[in-house]
């Protein structure tokens, strides 16, 4: 990945560490809107081994309120002014579907956006990516967080899926984005169930050519089969980033760097 001049390569596995800057994410809503509480978060996750910051303004999970445009921006303005003057050499990646949000923290120095609506909720993401010519990380989801988990009807949630995915990393091409990083999106618009399907299956997404993200740190799909909370989830994580790492995965997005770190070494020696 060409990330602002810095060639990243991917032949390894990268971890990509989670800084929510937000009150109601699923998992660690709250616990990073301070200054002090956001520099250590990200001296944690880069002390833990993390290639890749990845910072939410704006929760996306489908009990958060979406808020303004106004409001993100806001908010990355805070938290940029926090971050860039400490760190001059880390990879940070907006997790954005605004293209005003991504484009603003590119002029902050972000190097990565992450936009879990693929280009759908935002019709000028896909040209504002290719100005900007950061990599652009593509999910899926089947709509807006509070109405996705009603929409998960598929004729076949692989393929239907790598079909979407597919013609919108053409589309992209087609405008000049050269780093295009595929995520099926797991929990965005899919029941359990689909997402183990996808998750068995994750080895198809290596048609499309593309770097594949793995985002499923402790994610529903775990504690809801468990029957267990978001903070007893990381035993399952770590099974299942086991799992992705051994079918095709090169990033996985964790809230816990340290054992996603360790599940790359033990994989990689593996294989």
């Amino acid at each position: 990945m060409n990330c602002r001049g810095t060639l990243v390569p991917i032949d390894k596995p990268l971890i990509m560490g989670i800084l929510n800057i937000t009150q109601d994410s699923f998992f660690d809503g709250g616990l990073y809107q301070k200054k002090d509480a956001i520099l250590k978060r990200v001296e944690q996750i880069l002390n833990e081994g993390a290639d890749i910051v990845d910072v939410g303004c704006m929760a996306t999970n489908p009990q958060a309120k979406e808020i303004s445009q106004e409001e993100e921006l806001k908010t990355l303005d805070y938290v940029g002014n926090i971050l860039f003057p400490t760190y001059k050499d880390v990879l940070f990646s907006i997790d954005t579907y605004r293209s005003k949000v991504a484009a603003k923290a590119a002029d902050m120095g972000f190097s990565i956006v992450n936009d879990i609506s693929g280009g759908d909720f935002d019709p000028d993401m896909f040209e504002t990516v290719a100005k900007l010519q950061v990599p652009y990380i593509l999910m899926h989801t089947s709509g807006k967080p509070h109405e996705m988990q009603q929409k998960t009807n598929y004729n076949n949630v692989v393929q239907d899926i790598v079909l979407v995915i597919s013609e919108k990393v053409q589309k992209l091409r087609t405008l000049g984005v050269n780093d295009i990083i595929v995520d099926p999106g797991f929990g965005f618009g899919k029941t359990v169930e689909q997402n183990y399907e996808l998750m068995k299956n994750l080895s198809v997404f290596q048609t499309l050519h593309c770097p594949i993200l793995v985002g499923v740190s402790r994610k529903s799909m775990i504690y809801k089969l468990l029957d267990i909370s978001p903070a007893e989830a990381l035993n399952g994580t770590t099974v299942l980033h086991t799992f992705a790492l051994m079918n095709g995965a090169n990033i996985l997005r964790v809230h816990d760097v340290k054992q996603a770190v360790e599940v790359v070494k033990i994989v990689s020696q593996l294989q």
